[in-house]
């Protein structure tokens, strides 16, 4: 029916002209036999079956091979020379791309600002926190301390979300040791460990993976951050690994509010900030837990969570064996 549709002009032109014709032949033309003008018409009609039916043919497998690039997730104007408007398509496409690395190029640019303005405001920062140490007044030198954490950790998350989503992501993937990755990151929390009076429990031997040991003590600050946000009354935090057949399993857990079951299922969605109250204290942006899973995938790892809201929260980081996979 798509073929009739499209070809339904040149079809009435060549069914009133086979008309025009047979009428000529019969009334104006003396003397003239009809069944020679059968025979001339049923070879007429013979030879346009032959041609429609082999047009239409090209046309649906035309159909068909438009509908199948249609699903594919790449450029396909390269690929359709054969069909109508080309030029059209490959000129719309080209204005776009251009578009689109325009607004690249913008974007880049500054992330690239945001990325040295992190790295100056660091000097001040802890040219403030060198400062604060000479304070005589503790509970005041304790209140200020604690904001200078928060900007330094703002700050690191700030430039890491930069690196993130450059172009020029890099990544050095090699062996690492998780327990070091683990006890980094501990370093990095400590200020805020120490004043929620966190238990921290690591089980870990002497276990190796291929990763990136940047990114990847991110991932566990990350972790480690919300398990100090959202905690209750329990503050603990526990991690271990386990082997299963090619893989190393991370797993965190705490003891804090706890995930929804209406929200976990979206915890690494862009923007997305639950239901929880988080305690009252911090008011979430949705940004980290999106970052985390961005890391992930980059990397090649997987994550998973589990939790039972007021009870326990536990994430699982899975390191399948890729060290062919990079060559080391």
């Amino acid at each position: 029916m798509r073929y009739i549709r499209k070809h339904a002009g040149y079809l009435l032109v060549l069914v009133l002209l086979f008309l025009f014709f047979n009428l000529y032949y019969i009334f104006l033309i003396p003397n003239m036999q009809l069944h020679y003008l059968i025979y001339l018409d049923i070879l007429l009609a013979v030879c346009l079956g032959i041609f429609f039916t082999i047009d239409g043919y090209f046309f649906y497998k035309q159909q068909i091979k438009k509908q199948k690039l249609l699903t594919e997730d790449y450029v396909i104007a390269k690929e359709m020379e054969e069909f109508e408007n080309i030029d059209i398509a490959l000129h719309d496409g080209n204005v776009y791309e251009a578009q689109i690395h325009k607004e690249i190029e913008n974007q880049q640019d500054l992330q690239d600002y945001i990325t040295k303005w992190c790295h100056e405001i660091k000097i001040p920062l802890s040219a403030c926190l060198l400062m604060n140490e000479k304070m005589e007044d503790a509970v005041l030198k304790q209140q200020i301390k604690e904001q200078l954490e928060r900007m330094n950790q703002l700050l690191n998350a700030a430039l890491v979300g930069c690196k993130v989503q450059s172009s020029l992501y890099d990544l050095q993937i090699k062996k690492v040791d998780v327990k070091d990755c683990v006890q980094t990151s501990i370093k990095n929390n400590r200020f805020f460990l120490i004043q929620n009076h966190f238990d921290i429990f690591v089980e870990i031997q002497d276990e190796y993976v291929y990763s990136d040991k940047e990114w990847l003590v991110y991932v566990l600050d990350q972790l480690m951050s919300n398990a100090i946000k959202y905690a209750k009354n329990r503050h603990e935090i526990h991690i271990w690994t386990e082997n299963r057949e090619n893989t190393t399993i991370l797993f965190f857990e705490d003891h804090g509010e706890g995930i929804q079951d209406v929200d976990i299922r979206r915890i690494f969605e862009k923007g997305y900030t639950g239901n929880n109250h988080h305690n009252g204290k911090y008011k979430s942006t949705g940004m980290g837990l999106y970052m985390v899973m961005l890391i992930m995938k980059k990397l090649g790892h997987e994550i998973q969570v589990e939790s039972e809201f007021g009870n326990y929260t536990r994430f699982s980081i899975t390191f399948h064996e890729n060290k062919d996979y990079f060559l080391l």
